[in-house]
């Protein structure tokens, strides 16, 4: 498995080609929830003062999703902005929506998209503002967060992500224990303390 990073942390990350040119920022990722995987992403300029650009560039046209670059064979990847716009972006429904089970368990709601880097564009998980009982004792502002796979029967209902009943057993307290459950580690049984 590729190296899984918090879609959020994409934005501002800079497209490069294979020969070494930096062509745009990323400026919002776009979210296929339909099959869980990137669509693509809206791009804004390189630099400060630069604003949006009028082009796109679709997932088919990344050749790698790295932790430093978005990596494209030439500038002819990017296309109108358009093409990626008809899905979601990921500040849009996504972030904020509810994520339960399929009995109906709150875990929580989304803060972040968790994504696989590399060629795939998957969607591994969330990362998610826990509900109460995923979070530890103590005021409201200590609340935490927790990490949870996406689960390979997904459903979208309105506003919220439905996942299967065994995801509880897969969360995981930070995107290094969750990347390790990914890649078949031993899981925990039952949910967090």
């Amino acid at each position: 498995m590729n190296e899984l990073m918090a879609a959020r942390s994409l934005t501002t990350r800079p497209v490069v080609t294979l020969g070494g040119d930096a062509v745009a920022q990323i400026k919002d990722t776009v979210f296929d929830a339909s099959v869980g995987r990137i669509a693509g992403f809206a791009l804004s300029g390189r630099g400060l003062l630069s604003g949006q650009l009028q082009e796109g560039l679709p997932w088919p046209a990344v050749h790698s999703l790295g932790h430093d670059a978005v990596m494209i064979r030439d500038r002819r990847a990017l296309t109108g902005a358009l093409a990626v716009a008809h899905h979601e972006p990921l500040r849009g429904r996504v972030l904020g929506a509810r994520v339960l089970t399929e009995k109906g368990t709150d875990i929580g709601t989304v803060l972040d998209v968790v994504v696989e880097g590399g060629t795939s564009g998957r969607v591994a998980g969330f990362r998610v503002a826990a509900a109460r009982q995923f979070a530890p004792p103590g005021p409201k502002r200590h609340r935490r967060w927790v990490y949870v796979p996406r689960g390979e029967s997904l459903a979208v209902h309105g506003r919220a992500f439905v996942l299967p009943e065994d995801a509880l057993q897969h969360i995981a307290d930070d995107l290094t224990a969750f990347a390790a459950l990914a890649d078949g580690a031993p899981r925990r049984e039952g949910p967090p303390p």
